[in-house]
């Protein structure tokens, strides 16, 4: 039996850095997705949402990746705030899902990514939309769309954003490739809203755990959505290998699983292609978004793997990049 640690904590990928200045049109820049909805979930499961908290947060999140449409995120953070309203209207929930609508896309080319083009569900979230990276081009966006071309104004406005790739939350521009604006913000942004932040004292004291990185041990913390890493010393240029051979090993792991199988109170996995938790003694699973799978991806900037929703050809893209052979699961 694959044992895995029973952390609720959303995870995804980290990918690549990109240099302070950008080769535009030819790097990738992308982010821990996961890190975009952990303070919600935690909120989350402090308001009473209990096992509706992590499917929610898991979906969002996905929705950073670069494959989503350019409206897959708004559309989750209404989710996000109707469950908040289910829950007493709890405050810090919906002032996170705020935060979650504003965070940067992922952008394959590092060109700047569309915004959604219709106004959103709940009104929370009126007048909200991401963030751009730094490293993004300005003048260009996904696809080849220059400035002022469909996608490249947010929704109710009528004129190109100055400062470009500026939001709501943060309206002096973008923000740090690879970063999270929920880490660098107080308030959403919304309305003009200026008064206090989230509570964040409690509800994100279990978001930084430490886990084990060897994948052979079956104590370890390999829990879906969340990360296995051990920190790097100056000599740690060979972990690369290893952390593509283990991510191959925890993918066969997960291969040999169903919905049927044996498992704890708390055990996690990867079944089929959805995040899975054993709850009573069954596996409970949480589709991915469409067109994803859930893999176990190496680490690119330290020394262990991560388990995620992406896409089967960016896993078997990243475990190959570490040189390691025999694709997603090594066969």
């Amino acid at each position: 039996m694959v044992r895995f640690s029973a952390f609720f904590v959303g995870f995804v990928t980290l990918s690549g850095f990109v240099s302070a200045a950008p080769s535009w049109h030819n790097k990738r820049i992308a982010q821990v997705i996961a890190d975009s909805t952990t303070k919600w979930e935690a909120a989350c499961s402090a308001a009473g949402g209990g096992l509706q908290c992590n499917p929610i947060s898991v979906s969002a999140f996905s929705t950073l990746l670069a494959a989503a449409g350019p409206c897959d995120q708004q559309n989750n953070a209404d989710q996000m705030i109707d469950l908040a309203k289910q829950l007493n209207n709890d405050r810090d929930m919906i002032s996170f899902a705020q935060i979650f609508a504003q965070q940067p896309r992922n952008t394959p080319t590092s060109q700047s990514v569309p915004y959604c083009q219709q106004a959103p569900k709940n009104s929370e979230l009126d007048g909200l939309f991401q963030c751009q990276f730094q490293g993004a081009d300005p003048t260009t966006f996904v696809g080849g769309i220059k400035v002022g071309g469909a996608g490249t104004i947010p929704f109710g406005h009528s004129a190109v954003l100055s400062p470009a790739g500026s939001c709501a939350a943060h309206p002096a521009g973008p923000i740090a490739d690879g970063t999270q604006l929920v880490d660098q913000v107080s308030t959403s942004g919304a309305g003009g809203a200026t008064g206090t932040p989230p509570n964040t004292t409690s509800t994100a004291a279990t978001a930084s755990p430490t886990y084990s990185a060897d994948p052979t041990s079956t104590s370890d913390a390999y829990c879906p959505g969340t990360t296995s890493a051990a920190p790097l010393s100056s000599s740690s240029a060979s972990f690369a290998l290893q952390n593509g051979e283990d991510a191959q090993a925890l993918n066969a792991k997960f291969a040999s699983l169903d919905s049927s199988s044996t498992c704890e109170q708390g055990d996690q996995a990867c079944i089929g292609t959805a995040f899975a938790q054993c709850v009573g003694g069954s596996y409970v699973q949480s589709p991915c978004a469409p067109s994803l799978i859930c893999a176990a991806l190496p680490l690119l900037n330290l020394a262990g793997t991560s388990i995620t929703c992406t896409t089967e050809a960016d896993a078997a893209a990243r475990i190959a990049e570490t040189g390691a052979e025999g694709g997603i699961t090594g066969s």
